[in-house]
């Protein structure tokens, strides 16, 4: 009966161990798929954000190119219609034109003629009116422009008849200066001639005025047609470029959906296989905690009263006692013997159902250890169970407590470090940003000094040189005039000497006055030369010092407002230093918490995670197993009990 129950008790401790592993890999697996799970699950969300994204920039560069079409197709009618413009005004403008070639022409003929016939009646003082006209209708069949005089000559003629017999009318004198010569005629032709070339002058100048009036109307086409095929190169580049931002952000949609439809596929699949693969834990689990009950309930049985008892009182004597035994001592030894059979029939029966190879273990042990044996070892086991079952019970709400708290502070502290990591290095960026800003400001600062310092140099040089040179050709100019004068002087006196004749025995002295000649010109290039060394180096001295305090006024300006900004920036990185080391303060106490929280975790997962059952079906697994332990306890003490 003892090797019975200790066979027990070691099938009992394997069915929980191997319960045990089992759900401490499914736990390891079930934490897999929960992290493949949420971290599928963020990138889905990722995935969907960049779709929504990806789908407005598509549409806005639609949107964008649509209206980039319609206003290039409005720049190209505005094109058209002053490209129309431009050419009615030109025809109209060639029109305008050829009208004033042909009336400036008849005018300057007219004027010519005029001329000449002034002239030719001028020379004939004598003539008679009479002559003189003929003489204009000649004129005027051979000469063009001697029409248009002719038939003014006659309006005039007939206007002035007219005026003279209104006067005789109203008792004036007759004007007959006119009858008496051709003078008269002369003075009206110079008038006609006046009032030509004032007619003539008009037309020259509303010609004039009309095409610079065209000169101006086409400059302001051309300006406007030039402006609209900029806008409308400048538009078609844009409507390319965004064209192209339409396809590019298609195609990353395309993508995004793609990667969103597999992530997708991807999460229903591990959710799929956890949940079937969970249902068939549970069910194990299930089976495993029957199994582990009958045992129990075996073990209970064995060790009760009924059987381990009346191993105790009886089977030691059966040792003592000879082979021969009677009919009474048969008859109860028979009936302990179908109780254990019974028994030991149940605990099959119980391990074929629940698959238990420690059920089926108790159930050999039962078949040859003694009662008392058994019942003790079943009875000790329900006691064991039930303070498992109440240990437990305390056990598991302190586990709830603590594993809700656990998590509660991890996602707190986790995101708390999520975003102060994000902080940090988001001002570890800005401030190295801000130190490159410096440094390069503090570059440009120098080379701007040095520059400075250099134009300083050099236009000091270049002054000090060019005031020399500028005095040295005053100098120089000084003395040449000088020799200039004596040279003048003496050659011009020996010049005088040798016209009045003074020395009439001398031949003409030239060689001398020659090169005194020569020597004169010279110097007097000299001299040139050197006014304009003045000049030019005055000139370039000038220049260069505008030049100098251009540079200088610019450069110092530019210091300054790059040392202002590296101030400005210097103040801000200091800021952002300050706040990074509060950040990172921070974050190392956050990170602390969040340590101390993920290591207090692994302390309570062997404790409360590793066995991964719910704490309702261990405990009615548990009561199950005693029931059994119980049921089989009560026979072995020969109470009646129906398995």
């Amino acid at each position: 009966m003892q090797k019975v129950i200790e066979m027990m008790n070691e099938m009992l401790a394997k069915g929980k161990t191997e319960k045990e592993a089992e759900a401490k890999m499914f736990a390891e697996y079930e934490e897999w798929a929960d992290d493949e799970s949420r971290k599928t699950g963020f990138e889905i969300k990722t995935l969907k954000t960049t779709i929504e994204e990806q789908t407005t920039e598509a549409e806005k560069a639609d949107a964008d190119v649509a209206d980039l079409t319609a206003r290039i197709a409005e720049l190209d009618g505005e094109i058209a219609a002053w490209e129309e413009d431009q050419k009615a005004a030109t025809e109209l403008r060639e029109s305008e034109h050829a009208e004033y070639v042909k009336i400036s022409t008849d005018y300057g003929e007219s004027v010519d003629a005029l001329a000449r016939a002034i002239e030719v009646l001028a020379s004939k003082q004598g003539s008679t009116p009479q002559a003189a006209e003929m003489f204009l209708q000649k004129m005027a069949t051979h000469t063009r422009g001697m029409r248009r005089v002719l038939a003014a000559f006659l309006e005039q003629k007939a206007s002035m008849a007219r005026s003279q017999d209104t006067m005789s009318e109203q008792g004036g004198p007759a004007v007959a200066a006119y009858e008496s010569q051709s003078g008269g005629i002369v003075k009206m032709l110079e008038k006609l001639q006046k009032k030509f070339k004032q007619e003539l002058d008009a037309v020259e100048e509303e010609e004039s005025n009309k095409a610079h009036a065209y000169d101006l109307e086409m400059l302001h086409l051309t300006n406007s047609i030039s402006a609209a095929k900029d806008d409308h190169s400048q538009k078609s580049e844009t409507k390319a470029q965004r064209a192209e931002d339409s396809a590019e952000a298609k195609a990353q949609l395309a993508d995004a959906k793609n990667d969103l439809a597999a992530a997708e596929k991807y999460l229903t699949e591990v959710t799929q296989t956890l949940r079937i693969k969970t249902e068939a834990f549970e069910q194990n689990q299930k089976v495993r905690a029957e199994e582990i009950a009958a045992i129990g309930k075996a073990i209970e049985i064995i060790s009760g009263g009924a059987v381990k008892g009346s191993a105790e009182k009886h089977l030691p004597g059966l040792i003592q006692r000879s082979k021969g035994v009677s009919l009474l001592q048969t008859s109860a030894s028979s009936r302990r013997i179908a109780l254990r059979q019974e028994t030991s029939a149940f605990l099959r029966q119980q391990a074929s159902k629940l698959d238990s190879k420690v059920l089926s273990l108790a159930a050999v042990r039962l078949s040859f250890d003694p009662f008392a044996k058994v019942i003790k070892m079943i009875k000790g086991l329900i006691t064991k169970l039930e303070e498992e079952a109440a240990a437990e019970a305390g056990h598991k709400a302190w586990c709830d407590k603590e594993l809700h708290d656990n998590k509660k502070k991890k996602d707190q502290k986790s995101s708390e470090v999520e975003e102060l990591t994000a902080a940090k290095e988001k001002l570890e960026g800005e401030i190295a940003s801000l130190a490159k800003d410096l440094e390069d400001l503090a570059a440009a600062q120098a080379a701007l000094a040095k520059a400075m310092k250099e134009a300083t140099e050099v236009r000091e040089k270049e002054k000090a040189e060019n005031l020399v040179t500028i005095k040295d050709a005053k100098e120089a100019q000084e003395a040449v005039d000088q020799a200039l004068v004596v040279l003048k002087d003496f050659y011009n006196k020996q010049a005088g000497l040798l016209q009045v004749g003074q020395v009439p025995e001398m031949k003409e002295y030239k060689g001398q006055g020659g090169a005194a000649g020569g020597v004169v010109g010279m110097l007097e290039v000299i001299l040139s030369d050197f006014a304009r060394l003045e000049a030019e180096t005055t000139a370039d001295e000038k220049q260069a010092a505008n030049e100098y305090d251009a540079f200088m006024a610019d450069s110092k300006a530019d210091s300054e407002a790059k040392h202002k900004e590296e101030f400005d920036k210097g103040l801000l990185k200091d800021q952002k230093e300050h706040d990074l080391k509060g950040t990172k303060k921070d974050l190392a106490a956050t990170q602390e918490e969040l340590d101390a929280a993920l290591k207090y975790y692994e302390e309570l997962k062997p404790q409360c995670l590793e066995v991964h059952v719910s704490y309702e079906e261990r405990a009615a697994k548990r009561q199950e197993e005693i029931d059994s332990l119980n049921k089989a306890y009560k026979a072995l003490s020969g109470e009646a009990v129906e398995f």
